[in-house]
């Protein structure tokens, strides 16, 4: 889940259509789309409309007829818990699409860990993966989100790194140490980095001391 809105945004009832637990604890959420928006932009959403609101990267193509959301449950959560409880034909209340993590340039890393993949499902649905390079990076292996959809699209330039297993076409260890010890980190190009705090902090100090401007790094945190 995405932090919580800043600034109270005007929220639409939508009916869910379904929601899905893909992992233990992490569910794809489908509901009606009321709006058209860009591959990586995301929605504030709340299920009674006088709670706060929180922000949720979309997981859909934008050509498709469905908004999807990808979330995990935080059992302290206001929201969270819930929301995976919700079933077809429930209302949920979200805001039009907003955001700037978009316009992927086609030479771009992506950066992932978590539910932070949501923005990447996008671009790659939405047919934005051409020459962009994917690492997602995992505690265990049923935690690679739409792993099948990344090998299809993008091949060898997707990577999955696991620090709690070991599996076939997975590299074992932190995605960020790779991206410390990479010698094809190049300061002109751009990353986009989405997932937990800790790694897009570290990821963006790794690359600002490899000499990549502040602006070349895009980032969306998760909590």
């Amino acid at each position: 889940m995405a932090n919580a809105a800043r600034r109270r945004k005007e929220v639409f009832p939508v009916k869910i259509i379904s929601n899905t637990e893909i992992a233990t604890g992490v569910f794809l959420l489908t509901m009606e789309k009321q709006f058209d928006f860009k591959a990586g932009q995301v929605l504030a959403a709340t299920i009674n409309p006088e709670d706060d609101l929180r922000l949720y990267s979309i997981a859909s193509g934008t050509d498709e007829n469905t908004l999807q959301i990808l979330f995990d449950v935080n059992p302290q959560g206001q929201l969270t818990p819930p929301l995976s409880k919700m079933r077809n034909g429930d209302t949920l209340y979200i805001s039009q699409p907003f955001g700037r993590f978009t316009d992927s340039p086609e030479d771009a890393w992506w950066i992932a860990t978590g539910t932070g993949i949501a923005p990447f499902v996008s671009m790659v649905k939405s047919g934005e993966a051409k020459n962009q390079q994917l690492l997602q990076g995992a505690r265990y292996l049923t935690q690679f989100y739409f792993a099948d959809l990344f090998k299809e699209k993008m091949g060898n330039r997707y990577l999955r790194f696991c620090t709690g297993e070991s599996g076939p076409d997975v590299i074992h260890g932190r995605v960020t140490n790779f991206i410390r010890e990479s010698n094809d980190i190049m300061p002109d190009r751009k990353y986009y980095l989405c997932g937990n705090a800790n790694m897009v902090v570290e990821v963006r100090d790794i690359l600002l001391e490899k000499g990549v401007p502040f602006d070349h790094i895009i980032a969306e945190i998760y909590f």
